[in-house]
């Protein structure tokens, strides 16, 4: 077996063959471009960039600077892509679109490693190691094929993720631990934030009042209730739902609150906390506003925001092992959106990773899984964690970076310590 292919000449999959090419190995990229293109792309150039220009900070300390700079280490396409197309945006990375996927596009085009095949792929390859990075508008027909593969279940269509907060953020003065009905309320599975009559009227009346985004055609959701849809039936109907407060007493005050928001556990490490019931399509600037409004939740620091649209992904944690691959056949790697990374570069990114770890495959090397505490490393884990309830697509941010051991609490203090921590790996590697 001496042959790869990277399915997908997005961002992910120009990353993954680029790695592959760059290593001294031929590799085939197969993009359906331009007989074919999804209602979202208009361009017949790889690596399109369709909702934003941005590539967010570039600051060591954010999140997304220090995945963009462990990229840069691994040898990405896609910054140097970046850097030749830069425009001005402050302390973020803009590009110029256009030129941006121009370049992409010229380098895979005159790599002599890599081979260029215009078709549209039905199905999954059945020779040699493949990589499949198709992105959230996946082929119908290729779509169907993996949803074969990987079984029913485990291949989603429609995107409905409510949003997760980091628990250092969330105010245990007001929020407290609990689950229903329990004699030992405080060891409790998850946090409560309550609210009083009056807290609870004036939360509904900005939710409901709040706006939303916009659904594209291609960004058709079904079978899932937005929050703010749901609270527009009555004053009193996610307060029967997902705000229920049966079997719940808030220690303040020794009594049933009027209404509860529940946070369930996210992660392994308990840095996370998913909003339970908080599917919604409002802007990411009214959720930050409206959801600051529930008790313990002021100060909220929201690493994922809810969304509902079409993206198709696969259940990854407990389909892929670290290095991508299937659990049920290691020739098989998943990289880009699909996987079940949320955004451009940390799609990009994944791409390198199963780019590298194709080629190691195919050597039969050990292969290249980074450790919790770099950005890509913590990225991949928390996509392959099989303690993931419900999983969902997930963006770069620290709070799925294990801790420092001595805590810092200044937080730009704080990220530039977790920055560093990740930056000397790789200047030792």
């Amino acid at each position: 077996m001496n042959k790869i292919t990277v399915i997908g000449a997005g961002l992910a999959g120009c990353e993954a063959a680029y790695a592959v090419a760059n290593r001294g190995f031929k590799v085939d990229l197969i993009e359906m471009k331009p007989d074919k293109k999804t209602p979202a792309h208009k361009s017949d150039n790889f690596a399109e960039l369709v909702c934003s220009n941005s590539l967010k900070a570039s600051r060591i300390d954010s999140a997304a600077g220090l995945l963009k700079e462990e990229m840069r280490r691994l040898g990405s396409v896609c910054l140097l892509a970046a850097d030749k197309s830069s425009v001005a945006a402050g302390g973020a990375l803009a590009v110029d679109r256009n030129i941006f996927s121009e370049y992409i596009t010229n380098l895979i085009l005159n790599n002599p490693n890599i081979n260029v095949i215009n078709k549209t792929v039905t199905e999954i390859p059945k020779d040699g190691i493949v990589i499949i990075a198709t992105g959230p508008l996946t082929d119908e027909a290729l779509a169907n094929d993996i949803m074969r593969y990987c079984e029913t279940e485990n291949l989603n269509f429609y995107d409905a993720a409510a949003p997760i907060v980091t628990k250092e953020s969330i105010d245990f003065n007001k929020a407290f631990v609990a689950s229903r009905y329990a004699d030992n309320q405080s060891d409790g599975d998850y946090i409560n934030c309550p609210m009083n009559k009056q807290e609870y009227e004036t939360f509904y009346n900005e939710l409901i009042n709040a706006e939303s985004a916009i659904v594209h055609d291609f960004d058709v959701y079904e079978g899932c209730m937005p929050v703010e849809v749901l609270a527009k039936r009555g004053i009193d109907s996610i307060r029967f739902g997902p705000l229920k407060p049966v079997g719940l007493k808030d220690p303040r005050t020794g009594h049933r609150p009027w209404a509860v928001v529940q946070l369930r556990k996210e992660n392994s490490a308990g840095s996370l906390y998913n909003m339970v019931g908080f599917q919604t399509n409002l802007k990411f600037g009214e959720q930050k506003r409206v959801f600051s409004l529930i008790p313990g939740l002021e100060n909220c620091n929201i690493v994922r925001y809810g969304v509902m649209h079409r993206n198709t992904f696969i259940n990854s944690p407990k389909l892929l092992s670290k290095d991508l691959s299937l659990k049920k056949n290691e020739n098989i790697f998943f990289a880009g959106q699909l996987s079940g990374v949320e955004g451009y570069m940390e799609s990009a990114s994944s791409g390198i990773i199963a780019g590298i770890n194709a080629v190691k495959r195919l050597c039969g090397e050990k292969p290249l899984i980074l450790p919790e505490f770099t950005m890509i490393g913590a990225l991949l884990n928390y996509i392959c964690d099989e303690t993931v309830v419900d999983f969902q697509p997930m963006g770069a941010n620290f709070g799925i970076i294990p801790p420092l051991k001595n805590h810092i609490r200044d937080k730009r203090e704080r990220y530039m310590a977790l920055a560093d921590r990740s930056l000397e790996y790789f200047n030792e590697r």
